[in-house]
């Protein structure tokens, strides 16, 4: 390499190390400048595909098993003979475990009960057992004398004898990390919902499990039906979420190998490149994945690997910058309630990030990256009726872990890795009907925050098709405290399964790097068509416009974008 090589490259670098890595007003950029735009976008542009590949390829299952309730009618009146109780009893094996079931006869006090009465005192008892998921275990009476005002009620607990595999099962098929009971406890109706869960959540099982009576008095036997499917899965995937920096148009391919062990657990592996662009750049990424079930446990394991370069005009001669990333997670989550409406997750996370950015393929040192943290939070699933609330609230912090680096910007103090951050977003889904036909509408807020100054790859970023749609996604607006709101109000056409709906998006970014943005919000809206041919091919078609945009703000009045997914 000769030396006026060298001074380009000096100067270059130069460049990077004098300008603060944000968003600024867009204007005709210097190379360095350009080049540090890019790859704040084109990181933003990788999450956001990665948050989506996630979400395909984990079904989301929920299972809601319901039970019938004893019609309760009043208290009658005038029964004869009847007895005023003054106090309740509840005994037998395990009735101090459910104690809290007397509060639910508390009103009896106030009335003479006979042998009707007394029926409704025991059947109110009995509901609240069934309706906590104790679905076999009983509450009776004895015979004694009530004159001196104490009833007392005798608990059977309802234990289970056995769980086992029916008769027809696969060698592959796993009993020991689903069901989070075993033999000797009482049974409840919340663990059979989650086994289902742990055994759906493989896209190519079907499983039931029944309760039939088992040997013993007062127990049951937990029979599961388990039929697998094939349990390779291949999907060939186009879009033109890719930018004109990079690369518009996007392949992929998914290999999903369902129970790789035969432990119900999940694989995937994807691979994605720039398709049909013939310009000086390009993008490749691979990702794998892997998730395992143990009861009310779950443990996920993700990496991703993302490249990408283009050629930059400098004075005389072209550049060719490029970026290289490796994201690498390790997620545990664990079931903290559910009953029939409700259900609460604790996840808990840690994280390492490493890229680097070389221009004609010699490193730039100031642009070495690599940040390490940890991350715990919650998830909230509500039903209310036929509509469902998705709730999540985490809180992220950057450690120095795992050979993590100072970041560039920590020198400016311009930002930091090593920070906290709140991330949050609820979604609600409401189906109606209108004229005959399915509708739904579908709203969702996502936010951040942090008081303190971030890194660009930590801010959040709006504009685009998966933020603000409308947008075209070249530039975007970022910051430190950002919200956005997509809603969705769509139709199934005639039941068909291809779903017309209209989006309208709001987003607004704050913090200390938002002062050299030439704005704060924006404002779009699309109208598109989704759904699936013959059950094996998927799709997307939209197109958007924006509502409002800050001057100075460039992007396409209007824009489109298509995503096609086929199942081999």
């Amino acid at each position: 390499m000769n030396k006026h090589h060298y001074i380009k490259w000096g100067l270059f670098s130069f460049y990077f190390l004098s300008i603060p890595l944000i968003a600024v007003p867009y204007t005709s950029p210097i190379p360095a400048e350009q080049a540090v735009s890019i790859d704040d976008r084109e990181q933003q542009r990788q999450k956001e595909r990665e948050r989506i590949l996630q979400q395909q390829n984990r079904p989301d299952i929920d299972t809601r098993l319901s039970h019938s309730d004893i019609e309760l009618p009043d208290y009658p009146i005038n029964e004869k003979p009847c007895f005023w109780i003054n106090t309740f009893t509840l005994e037998g094996e395990a009735s101090r475990d459910f104690q809290w079931t007397l509060k639910a006869v508390d009103d009896a006090k106030d009335h003479c009960l006979g042998g009707q009465g007394v029926l409704l005192v025991v059947n109110k008892i009995q509901n609240e057992i069934l309706s906590k998921g104790y679905v076999t275990t009983r509450v009776m009476v004895q015979e004694q004398d009530l004159t001196q005002g104490h009833l007392t009620l005798t608990l059977q607990p309802g234990r289970i004898h056995e769980i086992r595999f029916d008769d027809n099962v696969s060698w592959r098929a796993r009993l020991w990390n689903v069901i989070p009971t075993s033999s000797g406890n009482i049974l409840n109706l919340r663990d059979i919902e989650q086994g289902l869960e742990n055994f759906k959540r493989v896209p190519n099982v079907t499983a039931n499990i029944q309760i039939v009576p088992g040997k013993e008095d007062a127990t049951s036997d937990l029979v599961v039906s388990w039929q697998e499917q094939r349990p390779i899965r291949l999907s060939l995937g186009l879009d033109d979420s890719g930018s004109k920096s990079t690369g518009r148009y996007l392949g992929s391919a998914t290999l999903a190998i369902d129970a790789p062990f035969s432990q119900n657990d999940l694989f995937y592996a994807n691979v994605g490149k720039d398709y049909f662009d013939n310009g000086p750049f390009g993008n490749r990424s691979y990702t794998f994945n892997y998730f395992i079930p143990v009861g009310n446990w779950g443990f996920a394991a993700n990496y991703n690997h993302y490249t990408y370069h283009q050629n930059i005009p400098n004075a005389n001669e072209i550049l060719r910058y490029s970026g290289e990333s490796d994201n690498t997670q390790f997620t545990v989550s664990r079931l903290l309630f559910r009953n029939q409406f409700h259900k609460t997750t604790l996840n808990m996370r840690v994280y390492r990030k490493h890229s680097t950015n070389a221009v004609n393929g010699i490193d730039i040192d100031q642009q070495h990256r690599r940040t390490a943290g940890w991350e715990i939070g919650f998830n909230q699933r509500s039903y209310f009726g036929n509509a469902t609330l998705d709730a999540n609230l985490n809180w992220r912090r950057g450690t120095g872990a795992f050979g993590a680096l100072r970041a560039p910007e920590e020198d400016t103090h311009s930002g930091s890795a090593r920070t906290g951050l709140f991330l949050g977003d609820i979604g609600f889904n409401q189906p109606f009907a209108l004229g005959e036909q399915p509708w739904r509408w579908n709203t969702s807020l996502r936010g951040q925050w942090s008081q303190h100054a971030l890194t660009p790859q930590d801010r959040m970023a709006i504009g685009g098709r998966y933020t603000v749609r409308g947008f075209d996604g070249e530039q975007m607006l970022s910051g430190e405290k950002a919200i956005l709101l997509r809603n969705d109000i769509a139709w199934n056409v005639f039941s068909k399964g291809q779903e017309l709906y209209l989006g309208l998006d709001y987003g607004r970014v704050e913090g200390q790097s938002t002062r050299y943005l030439v704005g704060h919000q924006l404002a779009g809206t699309a109208l598109g068509l989704r759904g699936a041919l013959w059950s094996q091919v998927s799709y997307d078609v939209f197109a958007g416009i924006p509502l409002y945009k800050p001057e100075g703000f460039h992007t396409s009045g209007a824009t489109a974008g298509f995503s096609l997914n086929i199942e081999i």
